[in-house]
């Protein structure tokens, strides 16, 4: 009897412990998720933000008008977000995993090199999409230059300026700044693994093609979900690299989900539908977060 008393009092101890946290979640996110999400069900703009009385109830009519309304740019907005996500993952996902396999194995300066590769996970995110925007210039930009150059590019081009091309370079610096998250994720998987099981693959005669696949990748399963599916968390809700070198243009061609949300609330002063689309970036975002979830749990049984 005296021991099951202990087993409670230290439950009650650790959700003490966890008070503070969970009051400032539901302070700092649960509240203004609650508005965010009464906003999105009222007719509020700029005649109507400081009066309340005049703040018609509309249900779900901003979410029905972002999909159905015709100049909705929602849908588009999107896809774009997907594409956007989809490739960087992929190309962050190979050349960290990469590095990772690189860097797991000691070399003399190895620690320094992979001391370098994290400044592009360390710079402030604005600060990269201000060098690449420089560097994706049309006159002066070393991208420009670097092609020609290579004769890749027989004269430079407008990168930010052409739909295409545009989404090219956004995806090319998101790239650039998530390797060293994959990296060091999946070179933590690596550390766990015992040299043991190499050197008793080895003398099995396996080559380092099937050791890789064999081996390697399914004793890191969790974290290559882990990096996957964080990744795409980051990457889909990303905003201030976009807006920093495109704002979302041109014609759209760049807009993402988080872009456009940010442009209806405040530059068109649709609070309302900007809530509404910050809210459907949200709901795709829970449904990964929920796959994450139940994805760990079937490890930790695993």
């Amino acid at each position: 009897m005296k021991k099951t008393g202990h087993k409670l009092s230290a439950a009650n101890l650790g959700l003490l412990f966890s008070l503070p946290a969970l009051i400032y979640m539901m302070i700092f996110i649960g509240y203004p998720m609650i508005q965010n999400l009464i906003l999105s069900l009222k007719n509020v703009d700029v005649y109507t933000f400081a009066r309340p009385e005049n703040q018609a109830f509309v249900g779900i009519d901003n979410y029905i008008a972002l999909f159905s309304n015709a100049n909705s740019v929602l849908p588009k907005a999107i896809i774009n977000t997907v594409i956007f996500t989809v490739a960087s993952i992929f190309f962050q996902f190979i050349i960290g995993f990469g590095l990772a396999l690189l860097f797991n194995n000691k070399f003399p300066g190895c620690s320094f090199f992979r001391g370098v590769t994290m400044i592009s996970w360390l710079l402030p995110v604005t600060v990269a999409g201000l060098l690449f925007k420089f560097m994706f210039q049309l006159n002066g930009g070393i991208i420009n230059q670097f092609l020609t150059s290579l004769h890749i590019l027989e004269e430079p081009i407008e990168w930010l300026l052409e739909g295409r091309t545009a989404m090219v370079a956004i995806v090319v610096a998101n790239i650039w700044i998530g390797i060293p998250f994959n990296m060091m994720l999946i070179l933590t998987g690596l550390t766990t693994i015992s040299p043991e099981i190499y050197e008793s693959a080895g003398l099995d005669g396996a080559n380092k093609l099937q050791t890789l696949f064999m081996i390697t990748i399914p004793m890191i399963k969790p974290a290559i979900m882990s990096v996957l599916t964080l990744g795409f968390v980051y990457t889909f809700k990303v905003f201030d690299l976009v807006w920093v070198m495109t704002k979302g243009g041109p014609v759209n061609a760049t807009e993402l989900v988080s872009t456009y949300a940010y442009r209806l609330s405040f530059e068109e002063f649709k609070f309302s539908e900007g809530a509404a689309a910050a809210n459907v970036l949200f709901l795709i975002l829970l449904v990964v977060g929920i796959f994450y979830i139940k994805t760990i749990d079937d490890n930790e049984v695993m």
